[in-house]
Order: structure tokens, then C-alpha cells, then sequence
């Protein structure tokens, strides 16, 4: 039985800190700084729980009802999640507030009989009973099987792969990422089919809840069957956690995460639509929204299988809190992904965050999306990269998707076409590192779009790579083949190569030689179990950043 490495204490995590401010036009003038550190102090206890009253669960609960999950596969170590729910739907899952052993074990077969590490984490009410084991001394590139126990109550087995040794010569990956789940707007069968794909490793791209309220009677899902905070925009720590307790329900969910490890990145929708830093898109006073997203941080880590590095650390700043999201994996010498955090660092959306041309706000050398930070950490990882191929995962699209609009070519101010002088500094600063076969892989926009990758679309620009956007797994209902934005798309950007707005996910292959990203699409999602088919295969040859569109 391998040895297990001691878990890091809060203490020991260094995070790095950007100091970078935001310049430039802000849409929400009448947000100021002026008393936020007063008002920080009328701002109730952050992560503290409603749920107090709940009695503790009755004796033989099954009390693993939000499933099991494994995440940020190393050489030789993942992270085996869980999070405790006698009842889901309700406060605090009916957990009540005492602390719960959680044993936890993991083998190299299904049957779980030739068990190689077990251990115990304690599931405590202060992380809302959740679980972040950082299982090490395993094997790498190698599948293993996990589950928890407490008690009589015994979890769902699942499987898990640890990332190939560092360098080592890899032939072959598969993954696949997906974003934005919108629980109302509709059923998860992409989940169910990425689950029988079984791939090495999944990116989730980010908006994995929704913090608007849900309709009474459930959307599209029909069913009264939600927390009682369901029908109101997620405020508080329990309202986020009700909201993830909701959406982990579902079984094509659940059947995703046990089917492959998952490394996950946030975007808006986990705390506030478009927030940007420290600046909501509502008219929320900023003592409030602060508070707001440090509750939110602390929800999504209590979900996610991230490491104790991702615990958002309490900061006595106006901040409120650490965090560190932005990592890097590597797959042998096949590959490196780097997990980039293009919210919590960025400026403002400029011009009011409508969609418009391109302007002197645009272009704003100081207004940066990921930060001086991670900026630098991105591109010091590129230089150091030996990797055959680089990729970008993060959430919102690189390329301009420019529309006409009253005359004018206007593009998002919300994506990287907002911070032009951000997208250069990277994608410019990528080619002069000599960086090959840079693919860029984004969610949020609910539609499937293959674009050619340059640091400006105003004027002629080299290709330096590719980016694959795929489709949400529900967020805008059915979509179609085509719809009116793939159309105007197209006519405006002539970089785009292939555009869809169907529900799914996109399954990559990758190999020395080839990416090929299949787009794999749902006619309907009003059903949870319906088929996918693949709409396109996207091929990209290693050494140059071509398109083939099959």
C-alpha cells in the first residue's frame, strides 16, 4: 500500500495576489469604493449556515445522494470528492451540524478487492459536509476505483485516471469539456453520453449552476422538487449550496463524474451573470457583492474535486477572500493545459458591456482580463512548455464573433474582444515563444464555434492557433442547426470555420501527429434521455493551425 502524503495546511499555501486595478469605462458608475470598508463590517458572518436547526440524520440515511466525483488528476495522485446529503433538498442536506468520519478507499479494480489506499476525511458542517481527499502514491496513467463509507451507508463506486509521468512519451488522450448547465431550460443526455465515452479526463469550462431564480413549477424539467431558496437569486452561502445540491441530483450528472475525472474552472453564473472582479452586474452595493462572491467561491469549492489549494482562504482585505484558481496540468509530452481565471483579475467590461465596434476603451493597454499575474504565469508556462500541444481552457471566446449592428461590426465586451490589448499581449507573446500548436477551448456562449486564433481581427493578423467553443449542456433550451446569430456570425467573421447552436459537448482525441474534436449534439434536451450524434468532426494537424471541418 503506497504511502499517503500528509495534506497541506492553509498555512502552508502560498497564493499569489494580483494587484492590478481596474481602468478604463465602467457600466456601473454609481458602484463606488467610497465605505467598503465600513460597510465590509455590517456584512453577517460569511460562511456560516441557516441550516442549525436540522436534526442529524436518522441512522441508515443514505447519506451520499449528490453522488461521487474524482478531480485534478496528477502522475500520482487525485482528488476523490463527495459531499454528504441525507436529505438534498433540504438546508444544509438534513446534515445538522456535527462532524461526520467519511472513509474513503481506492482500488485498481471495480470490485474494489485489491484495495491500494484507504484513509479517512472528516465531512465537516463549516465545508457543508464535503469531502476533498488528496489521495497520492498512485500509479501514473493508470484507471483506479473509489468510494466513500460512513457507517452502514455505503457511495457509488467510481473510476478515476491519474495523469501520465511528467515528460513521458504519450500517444494518446482523450477529454472532453463542456460548460453551462442551465438546470430549467432542460435534461443532461450529453452526460450521459460523454459517461459511456468514459474519456481520460474532463474540463468543465464553467457556469456549472445558475444563480437566477428557477420557475415555480421546475421549466422544462416539470417538477415542484426544488429547495425552498430555488425560486430566488442565490444570495447567501446555504442558497449556493442549495443550488449545487439541486443540480448534483441529476443522474446523467452524477453518472459523468463517475465515469472520468473532472478538472473545473467558474465563470459568471457561479456567483452573478458577467460579475468582473469585484464588480457585480446588478445594482448590488459592492460591501454587499463582495460578501456575495466570497460565499459563492466557498460553494463552488464545497462542489467541486478541486485540492485544499482551491479553498478561497477568509482575508481580512476587502477582499474577503484568496483564491487562486488558475493551474496548470500536464499530459506526458502529448499535451498541457493551462486552467485560466478570467474573472476574478479582469477590468470592467467596457462600453457598458453592450455588444459594440471595437474603441479607444477596447483597446486600452491597461483594462486585462486574467491579470498581471496570470498573465505573466500563462506565458512563462507557455515559454517553459515542451509539450506537443498547448491548449487554453477557460470561459469566454478569444476570437472575435463579431455581428453587424446598426452598420458597425460590434463584438462582445464580455469575451476577450473587450480587452484587445490583454488578447495581443498573450497570443502575441505566445508567438514570440515559439509556442506550436496552441489550441484554445472555451464554453459560455451556447453555441458550437471553430475559429481561426489571432491576436487582432481589425486588421490582417497571422493564425497562431485554433479555438474550439462548444455548446452549453442545456443553458438556451433544444437550439438548432442553424440559428439567426450562426448566420450573422458567419457573414461577420470570416475566421469562423464551422457554427452550430445545438445543446452538447465536444469528445477530443489527441495524438503526436492530430486533434481531432468531435461536436457532439442532441436534437432536443426536453427528455433526459435522448441520443447524441456527431454533427461535426473538427480536425487540426499538428504543426500548423489549419481547419478541416468534416
Amino acid at each position: 500500500m503506497p504511502n499517503i502524503s500528509p495534506r497541506p495546511s492553509l498555512a502552508d499555501l502560498r497564493i499569489d495576489r494580483d494587484k492590478t486595478l481596474h481602468a478604463g469605462t465602467t457600466r456601473r458608475r454609481f458602484l463606488t469604493w467610497a465605505g467598503v470598508a465600513a460597510g465590509i463590517a455590517t456584512v453577517p458572518a460569511l460562511f456560516t449556515t441557516d441550516a442549525a436547526s436540522a436534526p442529524p440524520p436518522r441512522r441508515g440515511s443514505d447519506l451520499f445522494t449528490l453522488g461521487v466525483a474524482s478531480g485534478d488528476p496528477l502522475p500520482d495522485g487525485v482528488v476523490l470528492w463527495t459531499r454528504l446529503a441525507a436529505d438534498p433538498l433540504a438546508r444544509g442536506g438534513a446534515m445538522g451540524l456535527l462532524p461526520v468520519p467519511v472513509e474513503w478507499e481506492i482500488a485498481t479494480d471495480h470490485g474494489m478487492r485489491h484495495v491500494v489506499a484507504r484513509g479517512v476525511e472528516v465531512a465537516t458542517p463549516e465545508n457543508g459536509h464535503s469531502v476533498h481527499a488528496d489521495v497520492r502514491g498512485l500509479r501514473p496513467a493508470a484507471d483506479y476505483f473509489y468510494r466513500f463509507r460512513v457507517g452502514g451507508s455505503l457511495s457509488a463506486i467510481g473510476r478515476t485516471r491519474t495523469a501520465p509521468s511528467h515528460g513521458s512519451r504519450l500517444s494518446a488522450l482523450t477529454f472532453a469539456f463542456a460548460s453551462c448547465q442551465s438546470w430549467a431550460d432542460g435534461h443532461y443526455p450529453a452526460y450521459a453520453d460523454m459517461a459511456a465515452h468514459a474519456p481520460d479526463v474532463v474540463f468543465h469550462l464553467g457556469d456549472y449552476i445558475y444563480e437566477k431564480p428557477i420557475p415555480v413549477d421546475g421549466g422544462r424539467r416539470k417538477t415542484a422538487a426544488t429547495p425552498v431558496s430555488a425560486h430566488r437569486e442565490c444570495a447567501t452561502l446555504d442558497d449556493y449550496r442549495d443550488r449545487y445540491a439541486l443540480y448534483k441530483l441529476d443522474p446523467h450528472l452524477q453518472a459523468a463524474h463517475r465515469a472520468s475525472p473532472f478538472i473545473t474552472i467558474f465563470d459568471d453564473h457561479e456567483v452573478d451573470n458577467n460579475w468582473a472582479a469585484r464588480v457585480p452586474e446588478d445594482n448590488q452595493p459592492i460591501p454587499e457583492f463582495l460578501a456575495r462572491r466570497a460565499q459563492a467561491m466557498r460553494a463552488w469549492w464545497e462542489n467541486t474535486p478541486v485540492r485544499v489549494a482551491q479553498r478561497p482562504r477568509p482575508t481580512p482585505t476587502a477582499d474577503l477572500y484568496d483564491l487562486r484558481a488558475y493551474r496548470r496540468f500536464s499530459y506526458g509530452d502529448l499535451v498541457e493545459f493551462s486552467v485560466l481565471d478570467t474573472r476574478t483579475f479582469r477590468s470592467d467590461q467596457a462600453n457598458g458591456d453592450n455588444d459594440t465596434a471595437h474603441n479607444a476603451a477596447t483597446a486600452d493597454p491597461r483594462r486585462t482580463i486574467t491579470g498581471a499575474a496570470q498573465e505573466k504565469w500563462l506565458l512563462d508556462g507557455l515559454a517553459a512548455s515542451r509539450a506537443r500541444w498547448n491548449v487554453l481552457a477557460h470561459q469566454t471566446t478569444i476570437a472575435d464573433l463579431a455581428r453587424r449592428k446598426n452598420g458597425e461590426r460590434a463584438v462582445s465586451m464580455d469575451g476577450w474582444s473587450g480587452y484587445e490589448a490583454s488578447r495581443a499581449r498573450i497570443l502575441d507573446g505566445a508567438r514570440e515563444r515559439g509556442v506550436h500548436n496552441l489550441v484554445s477551448i472555451v464554453g459560455d456562449i451556447h453555441r458550437n464555434v471553430v475559429s481561426e486564433l489571432r491576436s487582432t481581427y481589425s486588421r490582417p493578423s497571422p493564425t497562431v492557433g485554433v479555438e474550439l467553443a462548444g455548446t452549453s449542456i442545456a443553458s438556451g433550451a433544444d437550439g438548432e442547426d442553424s440559428d439567426a446569430s450562426d448566420k450573422q456570425l458567419k457573414a461577420a467573421s470570416p475566421h469562423i470555420r464551422f457554427g452550430n447552436a445545438q445543446r452538447g459537448y465536444v469528445l477530443n482525441r489527441l495524438s503526436a501527429d492530430r486533434w481531432e474534436a468531435d461536436y457532439r449534439v442532441s436534437d432536443s434536451i426536453a427528455a433526459p434521455d435522448v441520443s447524441l450524434h456527431r454533427r461535426a468532426q473538427i480536425t487540426i494537424p499538428s504543426g500548423r493551425p489549419d481547419i478541416d471541418v468534416l
